[in-house]
């Protein structure tokens, strides 16, 4: 199938200037990942290496404070992505749903931890994660049929605190 160039396009900022990961890119461009692969292999090949300019606009970014907020920003669109997964993805049994859920929450409390000094913002993100990490083992753990409705509540939660928080 081929795909519009806005479609490349789209890709190639996402993962340039949006500081995703190629997979995340392509799963939010509609496109498969070997074909996202493919479109930076050939835009490398043809002189336009997505990597060098992702770092360099990482770089150009407003220092420490800026690379941070990116790192965290990639991590929760991460985070977000892997949520709405697990809304769609019913077969999976909510013990491996709640372990996705752990897993991430401790690849954010790591990410928190490395970024805790230069965004003190991050200390309040950390504990409202670790809230909900606990919250998400409790209900596997007592209510596990509760567990979907769980992640289905969690999800549009997620959006609304981001509009007051931003």
């Amino acid at each position: 199938m081929a795909h519009p160039q806005e479609t490349r396009e789209k890709l190639r900022r996402s993962y340039i200037f949006g500081q995703m990961s190629l997979e995340i890119a392509s799963a939010q461009a509609g496109v498969a990942f070997a074909t996202a692969r493919r479109w930076k292999k050939e835009a490398q090949d043809a002189g336009d290496d997505w990597d060098k300019l992702r770092a360099a606009h990482l770089m150009a970014g407003n220092g420490l404070e800026e690379i941070g907020r990116a790192i965290l920003t990639g991590l929760m669109t991460q985070y977000q992505t892997t949520l709405e997964l697990l809304t769609t993805e019913s077969q999976l049994p909510p013990g491996e749903r709640v372990e996705l859920l752990a897993s991430l929450a401790d690849a954010f409390n790591k990410a928190v931890a490395a970024n805790k000094k230069i965004l003190p913002e991050v200390s309040q993100l950390a504990v409202a994660l670790d809230v909900i990490q606990k919250l998400s083992a409790f209900v596997a753990e007592h209510y596990p049929k509760h567990l979907g409705a769980f992640v289905e509540i969690l999800e549009p939660f997620g959006k609304e605190m981001e509009k007051h928080y931003g």
